[in-house]
């Protein structure tokens, strides 16, 4: 009879004991499954605007770089498109012109077709008028004219690797803004208040990844726009030497070099 009440002290022992493991496991389970339940809705609260705020002062330039790569981009694609530097439409005007030896009719139909080319050729017809009809008078004229005038294209596509070089200094410059905020938290308070080393810190890695984010479409958009700028100019110098040599072949310039 001894023996059958111990063994059942010893069961009753071993339920309790498994209650209570099991009991503990179910809590310790509950409060990992709320943590992350709460990190969860954490990382969804987060959004855009939370994190410009956390990049802090440095977000601002960072965002007008974001709104000028915008603008560029577009603006370039729209200035620089072969169309507008061959200026198809304007060949058979301004043959027909060369073909009749007639200046006037010349800057005419660079007039009415307004565009890199016609106005390269502009000067050339301007520069035969004043009675300088030698092939070298002419082409020096188209020379200068076309080093100013495609300039001004390139200037904006210039600009692109602007934006593509100063981006990512403007995030690292926000990004030793933040340690320095970080550091300065760790002198006044110590180390026992990790949240607010994580803001700073925060806001040292969301500047170097907005600054990166700016920096790279960018520079893709700058050698883009680079090379389409380097194949439109090469056409507008083909087809300027096709006109000049037109101009000779009827007798509108004259190959030799003195002067008329």
């Amino acid at each position: 009879m001894k023996l059958l009440m111990n063994q059942l002290t010893k069961n009753l022992r071993t339920r309790s004991l498994a209650s209570i493991a099991f009991l503990a496991l179910a809590s310790c389970l509950s409060a990992q499954t709320e943590i992350v339940v709460e990190a969860a809705s954490a990382e969804e609260a987060i959004t855009v605007w939370t994190m410009f705020q956390q990049g802090g002062w440095a977000m601002y330039p960072l965002l007008m770089f974001s709104v000028a790569l915008v603008g560029l981009a577009g603006y370039c694609g729209l200035l620089i498109r072969e169309s507008r530097f061959t200026q198809p439409e304007a060949r058979d005007d301004l043959r027909a012109a060369i073909s009749n030896r007639d200046a006037d009719a010349g800057l005419a139909a660079c007039a009415a077709h307004e565009g890199y080319m016609t106005s390269i050729l502009e000067l050339g017809f301007q520069t035969v008028q004043e009675g300088h009809v030698t092939s070298s008078a002419v082409n020096e004229a188209l020379e200068e004219r076309a080093s100013k005038v495609l300039a001004k294209p390139l200037v904006f596509v210039q600009y692109l690797q602007v934006i593509a070089s100063v981006s990512p200094m403007m995030g690292l410059l926000g990004t030793v803004s933040g340690m320095v905020k970080a550091f300065r938290n760790i002198a006044s308070q110590g180390l026992g208040k990790p949240e607010l080393l994580a803001n700073n810190i925060s806001e040292a890695l969301v500047t170097t990844a907005s600054g990166l984010l700016i920096a790279i479409p960018a520079l893709m958009a700058y050698f883009y726009f680079k090379n389409k700028y380097m194949a439109a100019s090469s056409g507008i110098y083909e087809q300027i030497g096709s006109m000049t040599r037109l101009m000779a072949k009827h007798g509108m310039v004259d190959e030799s070099n003195k002067s008329a």
